[in-house]
């Protein structure tokens, strides 16, 4: 099957309560992307129309020239990239060679508008993780 491995997929939270076949759907649709070391994947303040999963490779994630946190296999960043075209809120950069499988808006626009269950399950993930956010963030305030 051309696209992503459908494991790789199935294990990020957004696409986590699909079923295997809208999984598949999915994965079907992204495509392979190689970066190199020093490589920027994002760039902070730039538009961002893509969401990039990470299949191999390291990188690390600057908000203003801050390192925030370090990406691995399995890492995902730009699902809100897929609905909206904002800027991008951080810098990603690849620390050594970096294997992602990414997908573009206009890619996944026609699934979700095609599919009544696959984009409910979806609005059903986004909204848990914007809760629990919001839980991390009257925690620590």
């Amino acid at each position: 099957m051309a696209g992503a491995p459908v494991d790789l997929i199935q294990r990020v939270p957004l696409f986590s309560d699909l079923g295997r076949k809208e999984v598949e759907q999915i994965a079907g649709s992204m495509k392979e992307r190689n970066f190199g070391a020093g490589e920027s994947l994002t760039v902070e303040g730039r538009g961002g129309v893509g969401f990039f999963v990470i299949e191999d490779g390291e990188a690390r994630v600057t908000v203003h020239d801050e390192e925030r946190s370090r990406l691995g296999p399995g890492d995902y960043f730009g699902e809100i990239a897929l609905i909206t075209e904002g800027a991008r809120t951080a810098t990603i950069t690849a620390e050594t060679p970096v294997k992602a499988w990414g997908m573009t808006m206009w890619d996944f626009r026609p699934l979700v508008e095609g599919n009544a269950q696959l984009s409910w399950k979806m609005l059903q993930a986004m909204a848990k993780q914007l809760h629990a956010a919001e839980a991390r963030a009257a925690a620590a305030g």
